[in-house]
């Protein structure tokens, strides 16, 4: 079993930036492919960002490249997802996620509770 649990999210300005870390914790998840979800009230969830661990490539949904940056810490175990020129759209409860063997449209094993991040205009 792999735990996941996020933080670093919070209320900021528009144009403003948030870091948010996913901790795992169970087993070591460097064979994984982890990403971030985010899911916006009366809206279907939605990816944002993924990275496999072992070799640290990384894909993103057009809408937040070239401002958000997935990365990993091997010590730490742990997943980062920095967002900069934060926009109200961004506004949302972001998860973080993992798989050991990811599938483009698979689900994945394992999701943490989430952090709620709100961008203001």
């Amino acid at each position: 079993q792999v735990q996941l649990v996020e933080s670093g999210g919070g209320l900021v300005q528009a144009g403003g930036s948030l870091r948010l870390s996913c901790a795992a914790s169970g087993r070591s998840v460097s064979a994984y492919t982890m990403a971030w979800f985010r899911q916006a009230p009366g809206k279907e969830r939605e990816f944002v960002a993924r990275i496999r661990w072992s070799v640290g490539t990384t894909y993103y949904a057009d809408s937040v490249k070239g401002r958000f940056t997935i990365s990993r810490d091997a010590a730490r175990n742990t997943v980062y997802l920095q967002m900069n020129s934060l926009k109200p759209e961004d506004t949302a409860v972001y998860y973080c996620a993992a798989t050991k063997y990811y599938e483009p449209g698979s689900e994945f094993d394992y999701r943490g509770q989430g952090t709620q991040v709100t961008v203001s205009s």
